[in-house]
């Protein structure tokens, strides 16, 4: 099962990114814990400047937009 953390505030683009990642999981049908961190420490940890931030597997693969779908699908069978 994969870890994925999704960093942010609570933000639209959060949130957004949130539901981008859940429905990529379910298409291709891989386990994820999807985890959502509004901890501005746990954030900065991972040095992230601009939210939204994704880490899959304790790497950071994309911060400060909202990736597509076909881009997170991408990461997640990689992982």
């Amino acid at each position: 099962m994969l870890t994925v953390k999704v960093l942010g505030a609570g933000c639209s683009n959060c949130t957004q990114l949130e539901q981008v990642v859940r429905l990529a999981a379910d298409r291709i049908g891989v386990q994820a814990d999807v985890q959502k961190v509004d901890d501005y420490g746990e954030i900065m940890a991972y040095n992230v400047l601009a939210t939204p931030g994704l880490v899959i597997n304790e790497h950071l693969v994309s911060t400060g937009r909202v990736p597509t779908e076909s881009e997170v699908m991408n990461w997640l069978v990689n992982a």
